[in-house]
């Protein structure tokens, strides 16, 4: 189904226009139903041009054939930035008629949301280092400064002769300096495809982190608590799960390609 976006009144009003055959939206959306069609939240995802999505058909076929020792040398890394109220449009109220603005149906928040704080992680799988708190704007000389000098370059170095930093395209990661420092450093840096987030695995590490952070009750009441929680469940999260997610590094190439480089399930 093209325009898979248009409401069943856009049909209808489209349907009326072209053949001057005129239904009601009630039997549009019938008709749709009958083909196993239901209205449902649209998933996210970044904008791909053409030429992203040549580029990470490139990509993926550079990479498709990687064996699991080869993916165990590469350290992902990358910042996320978690708010102290995130928005969640799902959460849900139990209330009788007349009772919406009963005591406990008023979901209470603050102004602007609280604040958040950004955090910068890595893993791989031979290791996994504590989450490091980022204070205000990552530049391209902080990033060099506070995260590549004393916290990359290490790591790199635990993982051995062959190690290849991943990070994506953001501007602190691919400014003059940076890029200057990497090759002084003799860094092996892995060419990122642009707007790439589903085959990071780093992503689906970010999204764990907030799940188990949200299981926490009462939720975090500041911005040091929260952060305190952040670094704490990043610690918890087992190993085994890790490693599974860049073991499925080769699923992720392989399903980008059959989508010709568009969106994939990750």
């Amino acid at each position: 189904m093209q325009q898979r976006m248009a409401t069943a009144n856009n049909i209808r009003q489209r349907l009326q226009a072209t053949t001057n055959t005129v239904v009601s939206g009630q039997t549009i959306r019938n008709r749709l139903h009958n083909f196993g069609l239901r209205a449902r939240r649209p998933v996210r995802g970044t904008t791909l041009t053409a030429n992203h999505r040549a580029a990470r058909r490139a990509w993926c076929t550079q990479h498709v054939r990687w064996q699991r020792q080869q993916w165990a040398q590469v350290l992902f890394t990358d910042e996320s930035r978690f708010c102290l109220e995130p928005a969640d449009g799902r959460i849900r109220v139990w209330r009788r008629r007349g009772e919406r603005f009963a005591e406990g149906a008023v979901l209470e928040r603050q102004r602007f949301g609280g604040g958040s704080v950004m955090v910068w992680g890595r893993i791989s799988t031979r290791l996994r280092t504590p989450l490091y708190h980022v204070v205000g704007n990552l530049t391209g000389v902080r990033y060099q400064n506070e995260i590549l000098q004393p916290l990359v370059i290490p790591a790199l170095q635990a993982i051995g002769p062959r190690a290849i930093l991943q990070d994506d395209n953001a501007p602190p990661h691919r400014s003059e300096a940076v890029n200057t420092f990497i090759q002084q450093a003799r860094v092996n840096r892995m060419m990122w495809p642009a707007n790439s987030p589903d085959l990071n695995p780093i992503e689906h590490m970010w999204d764990e982190l907030c799940r188990r952070v949200q299981q926490h009750h009462p939720p975090p009441a500041n911005l040091g608590q929260l952060l305190q929680w952040l670094q704490q469940e990043w610690n918890g999260v087992p190993r085994a799960f890790i490693c599974n997610l860049i073991h499925s590094m080769r699923q992720r190439c392989v399903e980008c390609l059959a989508h010709n480089g568009a969106h994939t399930r990750y």
